[in-house]
């Protein structure tokens, strides 16, 4: 009776190793991890924002100094890295209040929401975060 018996597939756990290179993650789970990963990068450079904040609107000296650090540095860092912080935070906040507007959306339209919306809808979030991520990036490193 067994010998009958259809054989139920084996599920596994994936090997981070050995298949983590070959495992493709469908456009919707590559957004997700990156909502999580954008959500982190936020909170690792708050201190980040509130120094640009405060900076910028103490005073006009304050604002001069602010500015300067981005194209001289400050002590030993350069400007382009606090470019590259200012870039990071760009595309985090973009990325996760695009994808946040996807999921709102999903949850809004329960009907609406199948397998080839959340695989449109993860390519839409990451087009559209990465476009705006270039053009706001050209602009702060003076491209335009």
């Amino acid at each position: 009776m067994t010998e009958l018996a259809k054989k139920r597939p084996e599920f596994r756990n994936i090997h981070l190793v050995r298949d983590v290179r070959t495992y493709r993650m469908p456009a919707a789970a590559v957004v997700s991890i990156l909502h999580r990963i954008s959500g982190v990068i936020m909170f690792v450079l708050l201190p980040f924002i509130v120094w640009m904040l405060d900076k910028s609107l103490s005073s006009e000296i304050s604002y001069d100094a602010f500015t300067a650090v981005f194209r001289a540095g400050a002590g030993f860092v350069p400007g382009w890295f606090f470019k590259l912080m200012a870039l990071a935070l760009i595309w985090s906040y973009l990325h996760h209040f695009i994808a946040g507007i996807r999921h709102l959306w999903m949850d809004l339209s329960h009907s609406a929401v199948n397998k080839e919306f959340g695989r449109k809808s993860a390519v839409t979030t990451l087009v559209i975060s990465i476009a705006l991520t270039v053009v706001l990036g050209a602009k702060l490193f003076g491209l335009y």
